[in-house]
């Protein structure tokens, strides 16, 4: 069987790369294709996230293992697209270069037969040119109950005599 692939990166123009994978292949194999279609030099760090259907981020899939012996982090070149991918589960973040934060929302278009005499991974479509920077990103945090401007917690930071400890404690 075959996954086909539409690539989006997160971005206010259109643009997408269409591409289709064996299911069998890996989440390293899709990186390659995906730094392939969209022209990057592929130097650079990436991750996949589980992802719902509102592209929530979730569960990383680390390209190298840097994490110290944890054995419980997936590894890209470990994990076939079928174990992550299904008919249920479609969607994966994709993010390339940490410095920059290259965005991409990948979602299974299709689950379709293998093609006789076509080579996979295989780009099927593309549409729109990549900008020269990656698109701004916008990152929220939870919300802060000190940022509101009537939150009160009766702490008064010159009140050094209300500390439980001696100011000279070093």
């Amino acid at each position: 069987m075959v996954y086909r692939f539409r690539v989006i990166l997160d971005t206010a123009e259109d643009v997408f790369r269409d591409i289709e994978i064996l299911k069998t292949d890996t989440l390293e194999d899709l990186h390659n294709s995906i730094v392939q279609a969209f022209g990057f030099d592929g130097t650079e760090m990436a991750s996949f996230y589980l992802s719902d259907d509102e592209w929530t981020q979730g569960e990383e899939i680390h390209q190298f293992d840097m994490s110290g012996g944890d054995d419980s982090i997936r590894l890209m070149n470990e994990t076939a697209l079928d174990s992550v991918l299904s008919e249920d589960q479609t969607k994966l973040l994709y993010v390339y270069d940490f410095f920059n934060m290259w965005t991409f929302m990948v979602e299974l278009a299709q689950i379709a037969e293998i093609e006789e005499g076509r080579d996979y991974p295989n780009l099927m479509f593309v549409h729109g040119q990549i900008p020269s920077n990656a698109p701004d990103k916008e990152f929220k945090a939870e919300e802060d109950p000190a940022a509101d401007e009537n939150f009160n917690d009766d702490f008064d930071v010159d009140d050094y005599d209300s500390f439980s400890f001696d100011e000279n404690w070093n």
